[in-house]
């Protein structure tokens, strides 16, 4: 399971949103052609390498991801809490590093990762609470969105799945194992440990289960 965030400031979303859709222009897809993971194939290979280079190229992107490295450790019984408990936990800590008392920040959600407003506000509330942000002026707003709307949304997803590959492959496609390549290059990680906590750019956090006491 792989949590994962991308964030640049707020003036600077339409300027990117705007010049990722000009690179799928440039590739002879439509403007509104939804960027994805499964959607990697090798008559696109270039227009994914190009954007993987537009992620690590523009400054004002950046990527931070939490990777739980094994799910069937989990055990939610052994330490008091159910796994909505457990998924808010680790959704502070994916952000955590990226949360910053001098900022305001607007979190928005692919609606497929949600089950319910119900959840979404949830989320909001503990993570505010995290931080001892009661008024809510830090993390101003957390909602869902459809990600065929939001560029940035769909380069996350397609960073959260080079990572995913590159931990765990899957059907041996050659077009997504050159851009985990590619990431791995332009990243200088190898996808597979933990980054320093400094790392500015695409900063990876594998999380590991720990026994319950009894």
């Amino acid at each position: 399971m792989i949590l994962g965030a991308s964030w640049c400031p707020l003036e600077e979303t339409r300027r990117i949103s705007n010049e990722l859709r000009s690179i799928k222009e440039r590739h002879g897809l439509a403007r509104d052609f939804e960027m994805k993971w499964i959607k990697i194939s090798p008559a696109k290979l270039e227009f994914y390498r190009e954007v993987v280079d537009y992620f690590f190229d523009e400054t004002a992107l950046r990527f931070r991801a939490l990777i739980i490295a094994d799910k069937t450790k989990l055990d939610h019984a052994g330490f008091g809490q159910d796994h909505d408990t457990w998924y808010y936990k680790m959704y502070f800590s994916m952000l955590k590093v990226v949360i910053a008392p001098d900022h305001r920040f607007r979190i928005y959600l692919d609606i497929k990762d949600t089950r319910s407003s119900e959840k979404i506000r949830k989320l909001h509330e503990v993570l505010c609470s995290s931080i001892y942000d009661f008024d809510q002026s830090i993390i101003e707003r957390v909602q869902t969105v459809r990600s065929n709307e939001i560029e940035i949304l769909q380069v996350t997803d397609l960073l959260i799945g080079a990572v995913r590959y590159a931990n765990i492959p899957d059907t041996g496609s050659a077009a997504k194992q050159a851009i985990v390549n590619h990431v791995k290059k332009r990243s200088r990680y190898r996808l597979s440990r933990t980054t320093l906590l400094k790392e500015d750019k695409f900063n990876l956090f594998f999380w590991h289960s720990r026994e319950a006491h009894p």
